[in-house]
């Protein structure tokens, strides 16, 4: 019995929360009979259930619903809004009656005969004669059965589990001599495991009308309380998401909806003054697009005003006068993710834009989501959700740290690179690499776990990391395998509260796969991605006008003790060179990095023992060195500099972070260090294209010698050619061999020869 009253329960709830909606139809539509006939079933059936399971206030609710919907398909009624209304309050209360039978909490103590009076309030007029009402069309019956997740997680386990003995069983096969008839048995039974698989998948997707559904209700109700007129517009209800993804939606989607009604479209008399159709639209759609889902929902208001955005944040101390004139459009819309942040002129109960809408985008980030939002002034706003497709199923890739493998989500992957095509440098106790031009954050997975890496650095693979909402981030990882639709389910709560994954799942050996939180990961790093939208805004897209007036300088500490920095612009890299390479020479302190020699300022001599620590400054041609003794911060800020009294090494001092700072002047520094030699232009070299030891290996080596690598179609002063390969008959050629054995050209191996044969054709190109 028990089992026959929870599947009436659950029954009975799902058809109220879809059927909200179908009387907001009929309301629209009386004449539509389908509707209608939709109603009348679903009190019938009730009333129906209630008096087997003697449930009398269900009996008697869905008994008078019946009689009032009875005499409209009769035709002895209309359709008018006040027995709308009371089949509305009828099935409210007959919603709140079967969440008590669920919950086992004391009934609804309202006044059952009240509703039941105000369904016969509405008039009643004779019918025609031989008018009696016809029965609904008989449908089709659709076979269904009720399942609970926790069978379909544990159905979900099991196919898994098949799935990875069978590709345990095809590395097997491969293996082993092959045999015909075994191998077509296998690609039945890997069809079949591939079939069930799927078939199981779809049974935890949902059509994502079941989160529409409540959608003309609220309208309605918010639309009569307010005192406008709203229409309703939804599409895309056949597409089909994750359950718990629905249920992790709705309450963001209905805050969001509330705020367009409320603040955004205007009442009957503001639109009709600005030229508008009294009654605004709202239109709520999903579609898929690749493994996301996205949901828009656009209104045709008055749009948010962004000017009103700034004045309220300046207000409130958010943010200072100079930064909100840099905020361009986009950033000013973004204010309205800032928590307790509004224009609103007064607070409603039923919302306040900007109110609480920190706490959608949060919601939805930390299902792996993301919020736009685009306003136009007297226009509407329109906001975009784009979740992943499902929560068990994640497309992502294997990669592994300190001899293990772990899984990243794919869609926060932005690109995978060769650690040796990237460089890094040490800042600090943290590491920047630098990536076309993009100065990164590093960090080192292995480092991260605190588990032994036995891989050089060289030859590990950099993946850029883009989390929801946050800005990007290299990682360092030992090796990367392969794109794979993992089943994840949740850690141990142990492993969860580490804060660096998001859940586990299996590899095809069986063997356990923690799944990595990207989010989480930056966060143990030391990565500050919970800055405010505001500060995200000034750092992440300032304006020509900011960026010209910001410097990023390079804060370090000099042998003397003072403070001092340097433009980044002109740092070529941070090293250490041994004490044997600096010596005096030639009427100045030099240093020799590899096969070059270097002016060096910023000490009088170098150290008797150890290393030195020195910044490689170039103008773009030269390079020197400058000795210092540790780094401190990489800044970018508005200097006020105090410029010294006459030219020199220190350009001025600043104030920064409430302390002086001295400002190297780089271009005294290049007057005053750089050879006249190291001034010339640097000669160019031609490398031949698409060849990865070329790129990986030689390259680094030309450049190193004070070569420019030639662009496409650049003349060249000195041409690369490897075996086989054509070079024009004018150049200065350098050809190289893939094999130790031979005559012509020199060993790819042999820097000895390479270095000797491109410093004879550099003093050539100087010559």
């Amino acid at each position: 019995m028990d089992e026959l009253l929870n599947d009436f329960i659950a029954e009975t709830r799902d058809m109220a929360q879809a059927l909200s909606g179908a009387i907001v139809a009929w309301e629209a539509a009386p004449g539509d009979r389908e509707r209608l006939d939709e109603i009348f079933r679903f009190v019938h059936t009730v009333k129906g259930n209630s008096g087997f399971f003697d449930l009398p206030r269900l009996e008697q609710l869905s008994h008078a619903a019946e009689g009032a919907l009875a005499e409209v398909r009769a035709g002895a009624r209309t359709a008018d809004t006040a027995l709308v209304n009371a089949v509305l309050a009828v099935i409210d209360r007959i919603g709140e009656l079967v969440q008590a039978l669920e919950t086992g909490e004391p009934p609804a103590s309202g006044d059952d005969a009240q509703l039941i009076d105000a369904l016969s309030s509405a008039p009643v007029f004779e019918a025609a004669a031989e008018a009696a009402a016809p029965e609904p069309e008989a449908r089709k019956s659709v076979r269904s059965i009720r399942l609970s997740v926790d069978l379909l997680d544990r159905m979900m386990s099991g196919v898994s589990d098949a799935v990875l003995a069978r590709n345990e069983l095809a590395r097997r096969l491969r293996d082993a001599p092959r045999d015909v008839a075994v191998e077509a048995a296998f690609e039945r039974v890997s069809a079949c495991i591939a079939e069930i698989r799927d078939g199981i998948t779809r049974t935890r997707m949902q059509r994502i009308d079941s989160l529409f559904s409540g959608l003309p209700r609220l309208v309605r109700d918010l639309s009569a309380e307010l005192g406008k007129q709203v229409r309703l517009d939804v599409d895309g209800g056949d597409v089909e998401l994750d359950r718990e993804m629905i249920e992790m939606i709705r309450d963001p989607l209905t805050h969001i909806v509330r705020n367009a009604i409320d603040h955004g479209i205007e009442s009957p008399e503001e639109r009709a003054a600005a030229g508008k159709k009294a009654a605004g639209t709202l239109k709520v759609s999903a579609r898929q697009a690749g493994n996301q889902i996205l949901i828009e929902v656009a209104d045709d208001g008055r749009g948010i005003d962004g000017e009103a955005l700034v004045r309220t944040a300046k207000a409130a101390g958010l943010i200072s006068a100079e930064h909100a004139e840099r905020l361009g459009p986009a950033q000013k819309l973004a204010l309205i993710f800032t928590p307790s942040l509004s224009t609103a002129e007064r607070v409603t109960a039923i919302s306040g834009r900007g109110v609480g809408m920190d706490v959608v985008r949060a919601n939805i980030e930390r299902i792996g989501g993301v919020v736009d939002i685009d306003s136009r002034p007297s226009q509407g706003v329109r906001l975009c959700i784009r979740v992943p497709l499902t929560l068990t199923i994640i497309p992502a890739l294997t990669i592994t740290a300190g001899g293990q493998v772990f899984a990243i989500p794919r869609s926060a992957i932005d690109e995978i690179l060769r650690a040796s095509s990237v460089r890094i440098d040490r800042v600090g106790e943290a590491e920047i690499a630098t990536v076309r031009d993009r100065r990164l954050p590093l960090v080192a997975l292995s480092a991260l776990l605190g588990i032994d890496s036995a891989t050089p650095r060289a030859e590990q693979k950099i993946v850029l990391l883009k989390p929801a909402g946050s800005r990007i981030y290299a990682l360092a990882v030992e090796a990367v395998h392969d794109h794979e639709e993992l089943v994840v389910k949740p850690a141990a709560p142990a492993v969860m509260a580490a804060g660096l994954y998001a859940g586990t799942t299996l590899a095809d050996d069986g063997s356990p796969i923690l799944l990595l939180d990207p989010s989480g990961m930056a966060k143990c790093a030391g990565i500050d991605f919970n800055e405010s939208e505001i500060e995200r805004a000034l750092q992440g897209n300032a304006a020509e006008a900011e960026a010209a007036r910001e410097t990023s300088l390079l804060l370090f500490r000099g042998f003397d003790g003072c403070r001092r920095a340097v433009p980044v612009a002109v740092v070529e890299r941070i090293e250490d060179v041994a004490a044997e390479a600096v010596s005096f020479g030639a009427g100045k302190l030099r240093v020799a990095i590899g096969e070059r020699i270097l002016p060096l300022a910023g000490c009088e001599a170098g150290p008797a023992e150890g290393k030195l620590r020195i910044l490689r400054l170039t103008d773009g041609v030269a390079q020197i060195a400058y000795g210092f003794a540790e780094v401190i911060d990489i800044r970018s800020l508005v200097l006020e500099l105090q410029p010294a009294p006459a030219p020199g090494e220190i350009a001025g001092v600043a104030l920064i972070d409430g302390v002086q700072v001295e400002l190297l002047d780089p271009h005294w520094l290049f007057a005053a260090h750089a050879d006249a030699a190291s001034s010339q232009a640097a000669p160019v070299c031609a490398l031949p294209e698409g060849d990865p030891w070329v790129d990986n290996m030689l390259r680094p080596l030309i450049e190193s010698l004070g070569y420019r690598i030639a662009g496409a179609g650049e003349g060249a002063d000195v041409v690369i050619a490897l075996d086989g390969d054509d070079a024009p008959a004018d150049a200065h050629v350098v050809r190289i061999r893939a094999s130790a054995e031979g005559e012509s050209g020199i060993y790819r191996y042999d820097r000895a020869g390479l270095i000797g044969a491109l410093s004879a054709a550099k003093g050539s190109a100087h010559g």
